[in-house]
């Protein structure tokens, strides 16, 4: 049988390799992140032709930016943010904010089977917080008290639980990346308020579960 052969060059010049980065709105290190690889590959590309596996990349950007624009990941406006993942596959983008009780979310894959809401585009905190319940212990657990004393948590709360677990379950490979706000990360009077916001967040649980935090 003969073997497929592709009509594809050989190299790819600098010019077209500034022009698709560009069309694609991207900067050296937006396009770095894109790619997965290192600055210093990039500005080579965009000093002298390049040659391989990125010319055949290159011209399937090109011909694919609404690819590119699904995989996009939005700016953090919410305090909390996590990752609904399968294995290391990013299913569903999740940001929070319990004491407005706001929630936005983005979709990475069309399989409903793989989304945290399914078929749901728009859920609300009542299907936020039974989803974060369903990758939770559940609370009716025998020996609760010890199975939280385990994990250094003072009550049964779904968020808090997922920050020591990631959401891991024995039947599947379904898993939660929590990520922290930028404020938080940087630290300062913008990480004081987010961990003011954390605090308030805890108490409210609190609340909800009818715990008492301090005795």
């Amino acid at each position: 049988m003969e073997e497929k052969r592709f009509a594809v060059e050989a190299t790819i010049s600098t010019e077209e390799m500034k022009r698709i980065r560009k069309k694609l709105d991207l900067t050296q290190k937006g396009f770095v992140g894109l790619l997965g690889c290192s600055k210093k590959t990039v500005e080579r590309w965009e000093k002298e032709p390049a040659s391989g596996p990125v010319v055949l990349l290159m011209k399937l950007l090109e011909r694919n930016m609404d690819y590119i624009k699904e995989r996009e990941i939005p700016s953090q406006n919410l305090p909390v943010r996590m990752w609904y993942m399968y294995k290391e596959k990013y299913c569903t983008l999740i940001d929070v904010d319990e004491t407005k009780n706001l929630i936005q979310i983005k979709n990475y894959t069309d399989n409903v089977m793989f989304r945290a809401f399914g078929k749901k585009e728009h859920p609300d905190m009542d299907d936020y917080r039974a989803f974060l319940e369903s990758r939770c212990f559940p609370e009716s657990r025998d020996k609760m008290k010890l199975v939280l004393q385990d994990l250094g948590l003072p009550f049964y709360d779904p968020y808090l639980i997922i920050q020591k677990t990631e959401g891991r379950m024995a039947e599947d490979d379904f898993w939660l990346r929590i990520e922290k706000g930028k404020d938080e990360i940087s630290g300062g009077a913008g990480g004081t308020r987010h961990r003011a916001l954390e605090f308030r967040n805890l108490y409210e649980s609190a609340v909800y579960h009818r715990c008492v935090i301090f005795k």
